[in-house]
């Protein structure tokens, strides 16, 4: 299998033409009504659960960050099919809350939470991962009005780095969580607070593919919060160990060995048992359970040839997706999978620059590839964009309507 054919293997096509949910991509164009649009597979999202449910065997309950994509609809589904959601914003709280989800199995974490979001987040009851003095000293006076103590856990900035990880969230200095030679502190001004402690959340980075670089800073997360435990006010009741899988976005990218990290972490499961008997381990996923599963796609609207090359002008771009534009983390830009969306590997093939109607060179979704012949009016679909795409782009952008979201 071609690596395009590889990038774009979850979904069906038939005839040559994109499914998504079943539908023929052209058909669910004219569903929605207008281009561009992002468009989520449940199918596709409900069995990437189930297989990271098959080889956890319960040792670990699974969590989705909402951050990935806070799609009501989407969030709304996943709480029948995860254990719990973590969220980064009083927004996201909202969307978990109206979705369903009971507030016991919901955290909140981020640097810089406002004092209004602190009081939202006690009252709703949700678990709250502390990262500075300043949210342990604003949750002591919050709990005293509402009459009931903060449910805290420490967010803890830990000594070492997930190695290999695209965005790094741990190790060295950070605005994320507590350093680890300061949370000591923190916990004792819990106990003085009368806050009502929890456990730990230990984040080290984000969409990493290597299995050895997550085995290794989990295990080392677990020995971190192994001895942070000798000095908290109450036995550790969760210890959540964040994520990080990644998930493969480019032709020369190999998929993560997710038996390989559950082999790791049913170790880890086993020493959790004797060693912090009472603690629940969790892991949050996010990118890796609705990534894959989404799509992008917008209508080429015009053909151009400038001295050689062939531009296709759609009526999306980087303002929709700025991740694909390789304007969000990428240091060397490369490009997302697409195809045309009912000319998925047939011929005539050509090589062509896909981009978006902004005036700006930075509007671009696709340098250079090599797609099925498309004219005015065919959809180009972009894989991979099941997360950090419609909320993570400059959608007023030179003022062009914004895209649509469906879960199909």
């Amino acid at each position: 299998m071609n690596p395009e054919r590889r990038l774009f293997a979850a979904f069906p096509v038939e005839h040559d033409e994109l499914l998504v949910g079943g539908v023929p991509v052209a058909h669910l164009a004219a569903r929605v009504g207008r281009t561009p649009f992002y468009a989520y597979d449940r199918g596709l999202i409900h069995a990437r659960v189930q297989k990271v449910r098959e080889v956890l065997q319960g040792m670990f309950s699974l969590h989705y960050a909402v951050k990935a994509n806070p799609m009501p609809a989407l969030v709304a589904f996943m709480a029948g099919v995860v254990d719990g959601f973590d969220v980064a914003s009083l927004g996201e709280l909202r969307v978990a809350l109206n979705a369903g989800m009971p507030s016991t199995e919901i955290s909140f974490a981020g640097p810089g939470k406002r004092a209004e979001e602190l009081e939202a987040a006690v009252a709703a009851g949700i678990l709250i991962n502390v990262e500075s003095l300043r949210e342990i000293r604003l949750l002591e006076g919050i709990s005293a009005r509402l009459g009931y103590p903060a449910r805290v856990a420490v967010r803890v900035n830990p000594d070492f780095e997930l190695k290999a990880s695209g965005m790094k969230m741990g190790g060295g200095p950070k605005q994320f969580g507590i350093d680890a030679e300061q949370v000591p502190e923190a916990l004792a001004e819990i106990g003085r607070c009368g806050l009502a402690f929890e456990g730990f959340h230990i984040f080290s980075g984000s969409q990493n593919l290597r299995a050895a670089a997550i085995c290794e800073a989990q295990n080392k997360a677990y020995e971190l919060a192994l001895r942070l435990a000798a000095y908290a006010p109450a036995p550790v009741k969760v210890l959540n160990l964040g994520g990080g899988f990644g998930i493969p976005y480019f032709a020369g990218d190999t998929a993560l060995d997710l038996p390989a990290v559950a082999e790791a972490m049913a170790a880890l499961a086993a020493r959790a048992q004797r060693e912090l008997p009472a603690a629940r381990l969790v892991i949050e996923l996010g990118r890796y359970l609705v990534g894959e599963a989404g799509i992008y796609v917008c209508r080429v609207l015009d053909r151009k040839v400038s001295r050689g090359e062939t531009f296709l002008i759609t009526d999306g771009g980087m303002h929709h997706h700025l991740a694909a534009s390789g304007n969000f983390g990428q240091v060397i830009r490369r490009n997302y999978p697409l195809c045309n969306g009912r000319r998925v590997y047939g011929a005539p093939r050509e090589t062509v620059n896909v981009v978006g109607p902004l005036c700006t060179p930075l509007d671009l979704l696709g340098d250079r590839v090599e797609l099925g012949r498309a004219e005015e009016g065919d959809l180009i679909v972009v894989a991979q964009s099941g997360a950090y795409g419609y909320t993570a782009s400059p959608l007023r952008f030179l003022s062009h309507p914004e895209p649509v979201e469906v879960l199909a």
